[in-house]
C-alpha cells in the first residue's frame, strides 16, 4: 500500500491587533454593607422558612399566607445567593 503524502503547514500566525490595550481597573474587596445585606438575606429566609414550620398556627399572618410563606422564605434565599456572585 502507497504511503500517503505529508502536508507541511506553515506556521500559525496570530492577526496583528491595531488597537492598543487597556489596562482594566482592579476592583476591590466588596463593601461591608453589601456583605451584611446578602447574609442577612440568606438568614431571613431561613428563619422565615423556620418560624413558618414551628409557629404557623400561633401566629395568624403566617397561617394566612398559606403556601406563599415558601416564596418569601425562598425568594430571601435566592437573592442572598444571587448576590454571592457579585462578592469580591
Amino acid at each position: 500500500m502507497p504511503k500517503s503524502k505529508v502536508r507541511k503547514k506553515t506556521a500559525y500566525t496570530p492577526p496583528v491587533d491595531r488597537r492598543t490595550p487597556v489596562k482594566v481597573k482592579a476592583a476591590g474587596p466588596s463593601n461591608l454593607f453589601y456583605k451584611i445585606v446578602m447574609f442577612g438575606l440568606m438568614l431571613l429566609g431561613l428563619a422565615w422558612l423556620i418560624l413558618q414550620y414551628l409557629a404557623q398556627s400561633k401566629i395568624g399572618f403566617l397561617a394566612d399566607l398559606g403556601s406563599w410563606n415558601f416564596a418569601i422564605g425562598f425568594s430571601a434565599i435566592i437573592v442572598g445567593l444571587l448576590m454571592t456572585m457579585r462578592w469580591r
